[in-house]
């Protein structure tokens, strides 16, 4: 007999009304985080539900530049790489030379498309000779299997399984080490580690996606609360704070970071042709390393830069006033559309109104004169058109020499 004829017809409409409810996945860290949202401001990372903000974007943005926060990575795309073959199959796929990534070492970068299209960017972590982590914005599993047919390697998404924490700030360390974590003064930028915790081991990284003295903790999803409410606890007098996702992509723009389908589209989500971006259009060109023999897309990367058929150039504006010039169309001589902001924000470290924005060539590239953006800023229910000069700039827009400090700065 079919149960559902059993479910009186008031039950089966409160079910079928109140399925919003049940919003999105939770990361292993939900129950922390719920208990501080303030805000009610969430959004779909990746499936999972993720905080905006939690309690002020102002003051979370803050708390980065002048404490420490705490921002959950879990919902970052995972995969467990190793094998004999995992070193040369990971040379294979992506930009730069893995062979130089050290075991206990982290590097930036990169995979294309057999066109040399960038599929994603992304982290590399070297846990072990024939161990490594990727984490990527999208998910690749398909394309990463069929790329490993004749290697000897096992490539495994665990993405639910490893839960992730960054925490960025001047105070970063501090925290780290008042928690525990004995050695952790002895890690250098881009440098990984294992440390116990609560019967398990967290791996601890000194990266992150703010510009900042910083570190990311990937631990087993079983100890998660535990690694949270440790930090939680050891960070307390120096003041750390729990941070949604506004805040964390102010401080990432501030450090000239780009984010794959924010300021770039990756080549399986492109619909339109011209979408697409190559690594030398988005300031990606420098991973690429042609002395370690074949990569994916490096035929076509390589035409593409005899022929001079690269389109796009990515870069960093400073633009006049200091009204956000989100998402506003570039031009050249106030006449001729020349490109498009993808992401802008009035710094409070570089008190400057900074953007990253993707141009025609060769407008960014020689032609660097006479550029301006046009804003559109909402004045009491009116927008109001504004057209503000516009200059090219290097990033990162701010440079702060804590980040790279060695010993780490005890604030």
């Amino acid at each position: 007999m079919n149960r559902q004829l059993k479910i009186k017809p008031s039950t089966a409409r409160t079910t079928a009304q109140s399925h919003f409810r049940t919003l999105r996945l939770g990361t292993p860290f939900q129950p922390r985080i719920e208990a501080l949202a303030r805000t009610n401001d969430w959004y779909n990372w990746a499936g999972y539900r993720a905080p905006h903000s939690l309690w002020d974007e102002e003051l979370e943005y803050f708390a980065i530049r002048s404490q420490a926060a705490l921002f959950d990575v879990s919902p970052m795309t995972k995969y467990r790489i190793e094998g004999k073959d995992a070193e040369a199959f990971l040379n294979r796929v992506t930009l730069r030379d893995v062979t130089k990534l050290k075991a206990g070492r982290v590097h930036y970068t990169a995979w294309c498309d057999d066109e040399g299209f960038v599929l994603d960017d992304g982290t590399l972590f070297r846990l072990s000779p024939t161990r490594f982590r990727l984490c990527s914005q999208e998910r690749h599993l398909p394309w990463l299997l069929d790329s490993a047919i004749g290697f000897d390697v096992t490539v495994e998404e665990e993405t639910e399984a490893v839960a992730g924490l960054a925490l960025q700030g001047p105070t970063s360390f501090a925290v780290l080490r008042d928690a525990g974590f004995s050695g952790v003064e002895r890690l250098k930028i881009f440098d990984l580690a294992d440390f116990p915790h609560d019967g398990s081991t967290v791996t601890i990284s000194r990266t992150g996606f703010t510009g900042d003295l910083g570190y990311e903790l990937f631990v087993p999803a079983a100890q998660a609360l535990s690694l949270w409410d440790r930090l939680m606890a050891a960070g307390e007098p120096r003041g750390i704070r729990a941070i949604g996702y506004t805040a964390l992509n102010r401080a990432r723009l501030e450090a000239g970071l780009i984010v794959a389908n924010a300021d770039f589209v990756t080549s399986e989500h492109a619909i339109r042709a011209d979408r697409l971006r190559m690594p030398d259009e988005i300031g990606l060109g420098f991973m690429i390393d042609l002395e370690k023999g074949h990569l994916n897309g490096r035929r076509a990367i390589l035409e593409a830069r005899a022929k001079r058929k690269l389109r796009h150039v990515l870069v960093g504006l400073e633009i006049e006033g200091n009204i956000p010039a989100e998402h506003a169309i570039v031009y050249h001589r106030k006449s001729q559309e020349v490109g498009l902001v993808s992401a802008a924000m009035w710094s409070p470290m570089a008190k400057r109104n900074i953007a990253i924005a993707s141009l025609a060539r060769p407008f960014g590239d020689t032609m660097v004169d006479d550029l301006w953006v046009e804003i559109y800023a909402l004045r009491e229910l009116q927008y109001q058109k504004l057209m503000k000069r516009a200059k090219l700039v290097p990033r990162p827009f701010i440079k702060l020499d804590r980040r790279t400090a060695n010993p780490p700065a005890d604030f």
